[in-house]
């Protein structure tokens, strides 16, 4: 039992950081559009829409430089230290690619908005310049993700925690500056949360910049730090074990966008309890995920000292961990969930309709707490094209068809709105935890050898 409490101990340690900081940017998001919100209902609207065009592209994005981590985790765990500035430079040129796509595609965002049959004209006007301002936050975006990723490898995941508390902070201000015009800046309304956003951006860039420039900690690292051009086969292997954990991020963002989107017909009963469910759910989520990145650390690391009996030992604590969190959250979900849905909306047949999916929500929390958690371990194995896989079958094969079948036919039952679409959730997420379960069994079970050569040993 000793041996489980210390890699517990080790997990929180890494993880609470990694929660506050993952908390912290997402409430950026939504500090924006709830200051948005108080310009008019336009304005937050368009804030809203803009933001559902980001997400997919500079999740996706951030999703291929997160490959970053496990390996500085398994070079600093093996002792080669000198060789991590060497994937650290060509991840910035991988950066600088993805500012370049990034910026192109969000420049060319009234075609999506388009596209999405957003035909109001100051709310096209106002998601445009929101976007096209915050895409120049892009290529800072991109900088702190990978300076974070190197932190984190190094299983120092305190100075993310810190700057992302600061940049929460810092961008209320900013926001009310551009937003109402203060300081001799113009009254922009919507559009100044994507100029504070993209401000925020740059400045957590600069700040982790210059924490990984004079730290003590990392001046081993700093001396082989040099000027280098593209290495195609070292981008290429960053690709490679960074696409599919991207994909997986773009499948599991579009299933939401897509769901939101067939639920629209329904009415707006249906949509604000669905969208109120599905941001308390979003809350929760930073849990595992936190614990699922903080298993990627610690399973690389160990690996890099070829401890493979100790890595299955973290995988399997952490699951543990993160199961036992969700019977809590669950428990406190159910009995608290006519309450926690009055935070959100103060309509009757909102809160009736988002009081009965909190129930779904809460069965959904222990299923997503595995498959998240699953998934961080695989990446810290390096096995990420399993997780693509497992996780197109299990959102677009399993969890979209079943809700849709359940939620908008009569095929299976009579139409359950909403509620069918949850319980699609809460197939296709089981389906994942279960396939991301045996695929660590198996792969915990092949020879040393064949997991060290995975790893790139």
């Amino acid at each position: 039992m000793r041996k489980y409490a210390n890699e517990v101990k080790n997990l929180i340690k890494l993880a609470v950081p990694i929660l506050f900081a993952q908390g912290s940017q997402t409430a950026i998001g939504v500090v924006d559009t709830i200051m948005a919100g108080g310009v008019s209902e336009v304005d937050l609207a368009a804030v809203a829409i803009g933001s559902s065009i980001w997400l997919p592209v500079i999740l996706f994005g951030a999703g291929l430089l997160m490959a970053l981590t496990p390996i500085v985790a398994q070079l600093n765990g093996s002792g080669r230290r000198e060789r991590i500035a060497h994937p650290v430079t060509q991840s910035f040129w991988l950066g600088a690619l993805l500012s370049v796509i990034t910026i192109f595609i969000i420049y060319h965002c009234q075609y999506l908005l388009e596209f999405m049959g957003k035909k109001d004209p100051e709310m096209i006007r106002i998601s445009v310049g929101y976007l096209h301002t915050l895409m120049w936050g892009a290529p800072a975006y991109y900088g702190f993700q990978i300076l974070r990723d190197r932190c984190e490898g190094l299983s120092n995941t305190k100075p993310g925690m810190v700057i992302a508390f600061i940049a929460l902070i810092i961008n209320i201000p900013i926001n009310y500056i551009f937003i109402y015009g203060k300081l001799g800046m113009p009254a922009l309304g919507g559009i100044g949360c994507g100029v504070a956003s993209a401000a925020v951006y740059w400045l957590m860039f600069f700040m982790i910049y210059l924490y990984t420039k004079y730290t003590p900690t990392q001046r081993d690292i700093r001396k082989h730090a040099k000027f280098e051009w593209p290495n195609f086969s070292t981008l290429s292997r960053i690709t490679r074990i960074g696409l599919p954990m991207a994909l997986a991020l773009l499948f599991e963002v579009s299933l939401f966008a897509v769901v939101a989107l067939l639920i629209t017909p329904l009415g707006a009963i249906a949509v604000s309890a669905h969208q109120t469910t599905l941001s308390f759910s979003g809350l929760i989520f930073v849990i595992p995920l936190s614990l699922g990145i903080a298993s990627t650390i610690r399973v690389g690391h160990l690996l890099g000292e070829k401890r493979l009996a100790q890595a299955k030992l973290v995988s399997r604590t952490a699951i543990s961990l993160g199961l036992s969190i969700s019977f809590i959250s669950a428990a406190c979900t159910v009995l608290y969930r006519e309450n926690i849905a009055q935070l959100y909306s103060s309509n009757l047949e909102v809160l009736t309709l988002a009081s009965q999916l909190m129930f779904f929500a809460a069965i959904y929390q222990c299923s997503d707490s595995i498959q998240i958690i699953g998934n961080g371990v695989l990446r810290g194995y390096k096995d990420t094209k399993a997780i693509f896989y497992i996780t197109f079958i299990a959102y677009w094969v399993i969890g979209l068809p079943s809700g849709y079948l359940l939620g908008l036919t009569d095929i299976i039952v009579a139409p359950m709105g909403p509620k069918g679409f949850w319980l699609g959730f809460i197939f296709g997420l089981s389906a994942s935890a279960v396939m991301m379960s045996l695929r660590i069994l198996w792969l915990q079970r092949q020879p040393a050898e064949k997991i060290l050569k995975q790893v790139g040993f």
